[in-house]
This record gives structure tokens, sequence and C-alpha cells, in this order.
């Protein structure tokens, strides 16, 4: 016996608008957190409560489910309680200059101390040079150096009286002093000399010999009176200048005494100022020390300065960063270059800070797909999470041919929590094909695309709308059209008992629905707005649809809408169009005959089905065996075609709609034509869910409508999908009027029965009751 077609009330699940108790959303609060996502939050707060060993967190879940929007909130609302973290610094190292220092402080200070630097800076270069230029510096200097010239005087002169008293007298030349012999008052010529007798000439040369000795002597002793005063000039420029920047060091110790790591680079700084005390002499005479062009003076000042990489003075609480573009050098910072001469330099003022360094100590968020795309980036942060410190380098140089000066800054330990943001395909690679993975990222934070459809859930989703209300200045939401979203989400997910997650797309409904409330001058949002607002969704996407349907209209497209085929049956298939999904029916074809070879589909031997279709159809032939083989072998043969489809098909939701039509091509038993089947089907016959119910439905419904309704035309779905039904208000309507119904089947026997009009029998005596489709199959 036939079944009775579905009522009305199983046909949609309704939201009770009675029950809300407010007179617009305006009323309500706003939420505390995301809907019906508490598995997902549980994850959540256990790996940002557990320390940081290996606990980051890995969120899951279909992007417009609210994942992020919900991370930013739990983030931002853990972090504004913690501790703000410190700044860091890069300072350089007097030692080694191509390894800057990092240096970090209590949150605000950097930026103080980097000023006062600064300051210090400005000072030293602008009065450590006047000391060299003052009268004072010049008179003690003069006192020096006069002392050096009476010394040297007294000296020479003793020198010269010994020579004169031994014939001699000192000359200057170009190459120094020199022993000149005399006689008579005048210089002895080499012509004088070698006229001498031998004697005189004994004597001469052994007077010079000494006389040259005592030279050397003088020449020693001036050397070293020379040596004194300039040991005594440096001393006192030494401690002139150890006096100017003791003094002015002091102030900015005293102001940072109780950082002992400040206190130490202070030191060091004056230290290596006082070593380096030719840097301020007068540009004269340091232009015989060196040559380094204008910008010298402007480099050695730089090596004091304070390169501030982290600045948190303006922070509340701990740091959340979501990095959009997770390069290499966005996330761990980067060292610039400037071309001075022709040539690339840097230094430690040109380190730029990352992410991971302005995240460091509260949280960084990455959209992992992005960090996978990025050449670098994924390698180089399991290393950091490894080894707890950030390394900047500059991996450019593994692609230059020619090396560039470059930096190799000290690493600044790493402390943070790490949130990669993905969708569970990304998240199963990763976890299968790196061994690494899941050391770093222990917990998954999975957001369900959908939500149990309860009375709490319903009454959050009102809040929802009222937070997108406020936040984009929309008028409010009656109830009624609070319950048109509530039940167009239900629809979304195809189960009365869930409701969609897909926050993304609800919330651009509201703003459409808020849209036409506005153009049509009304102060809420009523039922009729959110219905316009799908309507024009559906019109806006349904080009391609209304298309189709035209075809199958004018008979372009071949399907019957009235009697009834041997061999032939209405299927439904669904198409899908970026985010828009409709249904039409397809005329499914039997033909069979005496053989051998089976259930046979056409679409498979030309390969344009897919592999879960083929599957499908190889099910039919364990129908039949298991059915009609027990006590005899199958001497059949049946080919099975989609009619008019030219691309591939996929699917076994048609599975039971082909066996109808085999059934009905052995049996001799016509099927009706303005019935359309949709479902899967086991071995056994039973008939199996599918999905697209609602829009294969309403599908069916639109062509019937325009072909004209019979009040006999319906569509015949799995009794497993009645729980999906949200079908829309006309076709409601027109099976509350008998124009149109909607049959649910559990077996093949049921559907049978519905598009013969025969019994479908039972075994009897090794047969069927006698006359039944079963037994005419037999």
């Amino acid at each position: 016996m036939a079944k009775d077609p579905l009522t009305s009330d199983e046909l949609k699940w309704q939201c009770c608008e009675q029950q809300f108790e407010f007179e617009s959303t305006a009323e309500l609060d706003a939420l505390d957190g995301p809907v019906g996502q508490e598995r997902a939050m549980t994850a959540i707060e256990l790996s940002l409560g557990m320390p940081n060993d290996g606990f980051n967190l890995f969120v899951t879940g279909r992007s417009g489910t609210g994942r992020t929007s919900a991370l930013r909130q739990i983030l931002q609302d853990r972090a504004r309680v913690e501790a703000v973290p410190d700044d860091w610094c890069y300072i350089h190292d007097l030692d080694q200059g191509a390894s800057p220092l990092a240096l970090h402080v209590p949150h605000g200070v950097g930026r103080q101390f980097q000023d006062d630097m600064a300051e210090l800076i400005r000072k030293l270069a602008e009065q450590l040079p006047k000391l060299f230029q003052g009268k004072e510096y010049e008179q003690y200097k003069s006192k020096i150096t006069e002392e050096f010239q009476r010394k040297s005087k007294r000296l020479l002169e003793d020198l010269e009286q010994k020579a004169a008293e031994q014939g001699f007298e000192i000359q200057r030349s170009v190459s120094g002093l020199v022993l000149v012999p005399f006689r008579d008052g005048e210089a002895l010529s080499q012509a004088d000399y070698d006229a001498l007798d031998e004697a005189a000439q004994r004597e001469i040369d052994a007077n010079g010999t000494r006389l040259q000795k005592v030279l050397n002597d003088v020449l020693a002793q001036t050397r070293e009176i020379e040596g004194e005063v300039q040991q005594a000039v440096d001393t006192m420029e030494r401690q002139i200048v150890e006096m100017t920047t003791s003094h002015l060091f002091a102030q900015v110790k005293e102001e940072y005494k109780e950082y002992e790591d400040i206190v130490g680079h202070l030191e060091r700084c004056r230290h290596d100022i006082v070593e380096n005390i030719d840097e301020f002499r007068p540009r004269k005479e340091r232009a015989l020390i060196f040559s380094g062009g204008e910008d010298h003076a402007e480099r050695f000042w730089g090596r004091y300065q304070v390169n501030l990489l982290v600045d948190h003075r303006s922070s509340e609480g701990a740091p959340v960063v979501f990095e959009a573009n997770p390069t290499y050098f966005n996330l761990f910072g980067r060292i610039e270059h400037v071309i001075r001469m022709g040539n690339a330099t840097t230094d430690f003022t040109m380190i730029k800070a990352g992410a991971l360094h302005r995240a460091n100590g509260g949280y960084l968020v990455i959209n992992c797909r992005d960090l996978l795309m990025n050449y670098f980036s994924y390698e180089a942060l399991k290393r950091c999470l490894r080894r707890g410190e950030i390394v900047i380098e500059d991996i450019a140089e593994q692609a230059r041919l020619i090396s560039m000066s470059s930096l190799k800054p000290k690493p600044i330990p790493f402390t943070c929590k790490v949130v990669l943001v993905g969708d569970a395909h990304l998240y199963n690679l990763l976890h299968r094909f790196d061994p690494d993975f899941d050391k770093y990222f222990k917990i998954r934070a999975d957001f369900n695309l959908s939500i149990e459809n309860t009375w709490n859930n319903i009454t959050r989703y009102a809040q929802f709308i009222a937070v997108q209300c406020r936040d984009h200045d929309l008028p409010h939401f009656e109830p009624a059209a609070v319950s048109r979203v509530v039940e167009h989400a239900v629809r979304l997910t195809e189960d009365q008992d869930t409701m969609s997650s897909r926050f993304l797309d609800l919330a651009d409904l509201v703003k459409e629905a808020g849209f036409y409330a506005r153009q049509q001058g009304c102060n809420l949002v009523g039922k009729k707005h959110v219905q316009l607002a799908l309507e024009s969704r559906q019109y806006r996407n349904s080009q391609i649809e209304e298309e189709l349907r035209r075809l199958i209209t004018n008979g372009t497209i071949m399907v019957d809408f009235q009697g009834a085929v041997c061999g032939q049956i209405n299927g439904l298939s669904v198409y899908l169009q970026g985010d828009y999904q409709f249904g039409l029916p397809t005329r499914i074809t039997a033909v069979t005959s005496i053989g051998r070879r089976g259930v046979v589909a056409i679409e498979r031997e030309v390969k344009q089905s897919g592999a879960v279709h083929d599957k499908g159809v190889m099910i039919l032939s364990g129908f039949f065996a298991q059915r009609f083989g027990g006590n005899k072998p199958l001497t059949f043969c049946a080919s099975l075609c989609f009619e008019q489809t030219y691309g591939g098909i996929d699917g076994d939701s048609a599975s039971s709609t082909e066996l109808y039509a085999l059934l009905s091509s052995l049996s001799g038993v016509p099927i009706r034509q303005d019935v359309a089947v949709t479902g899967s089907v086991n071995q056994h016959g039973q008939v199996q869910a599918i999905g697209g119910v609602n829009e294969k439905i309403e599908g069916f419904f639109a062509l019937c409508q325009l072909s004209g309704l019979t009040g006999t035309q319906g569509v015949m779905i799995p009794q497993a999908n009645v729980k999906n039904l949200m079908l829309k208000d006309d076709v409601i309507s027109a099976c509350q009027q008998g124009q149109f119904h909607v049959w649910a089947v559990s077996t093949i026997d049921e559907g049978i029965e519905i598009l013969t009009g025969k019994a479908a029998g039972i075994p009897e005596d090794g047969g069927w009751t006698e006359g039944s489709v079963n037994a005419l199959v037999d």
C-alpha cells in the first residue's frame, strides 16, 4: 500500500517568534563569545593556559565561521589583564661590531633611554671638540711644550760647546743635525781635509767619532723628552675627556641606576669614547691621523645610539598581533642597507623588527595557508619555536652571488603563544607529512560549521543580529525577522536539528535586509525584508538556472511531467555555481534484454562518471543478485543512461532512481513521470539519505509550476532526509493545498508502489506475490 505524502509540518522547521521576549534586537545585550563553539573554546582555553612547551594552537574551520573574530576577542580580553612585556633595543657591540647586542628594559623605558642617549651624544659631540680649542687647554699644552723646548735647548747648547772646543760646529740639514769640522773660523772642506797631514786627520776623525756618540745621546734624550711631553699632553687630554664624560654620563647613569645592563653599557660607551680621543682633536690635526669624509663623525657617534626595536610604552597588557602577510621579513624582521660611495653598507640602527618581535610576550596569529605560501617562513618559525629565540638573518645572501656587508645580531629570547588559522585539510596534511608539526602545535581548536538548534543558541543568534545592527548602523530586527534569519541558518546546514555557524554569510544577510528596510523607510527590519534579501540573492545568481529551466520547458532538454513510461524516470541533480546551488530534473532511462552482462552504465563506459557513481551502479547488481538470484542465475543485460548530459556526473544520489527504472523495464510496468525521485540505495534495497534535498524538491516544483500543477506531481525522497527539509513557503503552500506532494520512503518496495501504483509484492513459496512488480521482474 502506497505511503501518504508528508504533512506541511514535516516540510520545514519553523522558529516560533512568539518565544522571543523583546520587541526589537535593540533591547538585547552584546554577545560574550562565539555561538555554539564550546568544543573549540575549551581547546583554546587549554592552549592559552598551558606553558609554552609546544602547546601552541592550530584553529581549524571553514572561513566565515567567526573563528578569527572569536580569536581576536578572546586573545584581546586575555591579553588586557596580562603584564606588558619589556621593550627591546639593539646596541652596538663595541668589541664585535658585526654582532649588535640585544638589550631589554621595562616597557616605556626603551623610548626614554633612546632619547636620553641621543641627547647625551649631542652634548658629547658638541662639548668634547671644544675642550681642545679653549685658552686653558692651549696654555697648559704650551707650558708642557715650553719645558720640552728648554730641556732640548740646554742639551743642544752643551753639545755645541763641546763641539766648538774640539773644532766642530753643529749644523742642521734635511737629514737632521750633522757635525762639521772647522779650522780658522771656516768650515773644513774635503780638499782642505785631504791637504792635512795624517796626524791632523786622525785627530779630527777621533774628535768627530766621540762627538757623534755624544750627538746620538743628545738626540735620544731629546726624543725621550719629546715622548714624555706627548705623554704628558695625552694624559692631560685624557683627564679632560675623562672628567667631562664622567660628568655627562653620571647624570644618565643616575637616571638608570636600577638597570645594570644599561649602566654597564653606558660605562663601556664612556670608556670607548675616552679611548678614541683622536676623534675630538681639531680637524687639521685629525686629518693627519685619518681621513673618512664628512659623515665620519656621524658614523662615529652613531655607534652609541640606541635602536629601539620594540616599543611598548603605549601598550596595555600583552601584545596581540595578527600578521596578514607572513613573509620571512615581516615575521623575523630585516637588516636594511644604504648605498655609500657605491657600496651597500649597514649598521645596527638599520635592524627592523618583525611580527615575532612585536608579539613577543603575547600572542601571534597567522593564517596557515599564507605562511606556507611564503618560502622560508614556515621552517624558520619552527626553528624559532625550537630554539626559543628570534634570529634576524639576511636570507637574501643565499640568492646573491656577491657577498654584502651585513650583521649578525644577537638572538632575542622568544616567549609567545603562536596561533595558526587554517582549514582541516591543511591541518591533516601537516600532521601527516611534517614530523615536527605536532611538537609545536599540540592543540587543535575546531570551529564546527554547524551548531545545535537549541533555544539558547537561537537567543544568541538574536544577540548576534543585534551586534551587527549596532556595528553597522542598521535598523534593528523584529522578532519575526530574527525567526526568518534563524530558519535560513537551519536551511544552510540541511538539518532541522542544527544551525549554520557561517556567520559571515549571515552577517551579509542581516546587512542586505537592513538595506531593504531602510530603502522602504522602515525603522525596524521585518520578516518581509529578510525574505526580500533572500529572494534578491537568488535572483542575482539564478541566470544559469533559469536558462536551463527554459530549455526544459521548451522541450530542448526532454523531461515529462505527466503520464507513465516503462524504463524511464525523472532523477534529480544539484548544480553548483559558486556559493549558489539549485536542483533540476534529469531523465534517466533503462533498457533491458536477455543476456549475462548485467547492469551497464553508459556514462561509466565512456568515462563520464565518477567513482562514487560507479559504485552506486555496481550496488544495483548486488541488489538483483540478492533479491532474484538466490535460486537461479541472472540472465539479463541492462543499460542505464542519464539522457542529455554531456559533462561528467558523480555521486550515488540517483542509484535508487536508476533501480526503479530497471525494475520498470524488466517488469514492463510504467513509471509515473509526474514524480521525480532522489535517493541512494544499498544492496538490500534500503533507501539512503542524500544531499541537496531542498534544492532538488524546489527545482522540480518550479518546473511543475511552469508547466502547470496537476495535483498529482511531487518528489520522492529518502525517509532519512525528512529531518533535512527546510522548503520554501511556496512549495509548502502548494503541498497544503494538495497541488504538490513530497513522499518519504525507506525501501525500494515502498517507492515502487508510489511510482507504479502496483504492489511491490512479498516473498511467497520461493516466488513473489502474484501480479506484483517483483513477481513480474522475477
